[in-house]
């Protein structure tokens, strides 16, 4: 995944607060981070890699813990297919496949739902 670790108070504790007690900076550097994350979580989406399962589960864990906003995981996801729609039409190809991978983002919101789910029946 990234370079960097995601690092979180235990998930017992108070973490509904956590990205709003942030810095503006902390936050800017968490959510670019979380980004770019996505951004290869998107890219190998369709391929074989065996450690994806891993790096979504890790990448829905921070976005739990640090209570991202389904919103922001939402600008993300477009943020994305925009940078590659671009890059797609600059290489005269289709953007028409980037459709498909809003499978990603649907399997993501719907782990993330099912992480809040767990949380609250426990």
């Amino acid at each position: 995944m990234s370079q960097y670790s995601y690092v979180f108070p235990c998930q017992k504790q108070k973490l509904q607060q956590f990205f709003q007690q942030m810095t503006q900076v902390d936050r800017q550097v968490l959510l670019q981070q979380l980004k770019s994350d996505y951004r290869r979580i998107l890219i190998n989406y369709f391929t074989t890699d065996k450690t994806l399962k891993e790096e979504i589960d890790k990448f829905i864990h921070a976005l739990f813990c640090a209570n991202i906003p389904v919103p922001q995981i939402i600008e993300f996801h477009m943020e994305l297919i925009e940078d590659f729609s671009i890059q797609l039409k600059l290489e005269g190809r289709s953007d028409e496949a980037l459709l498909d991978y809003r499978l990603a983002l649907i399997d993501i919101l719907a782990h993330l739902c099912e992480l809040y789910r767990c949380s609250i029946s426990k």
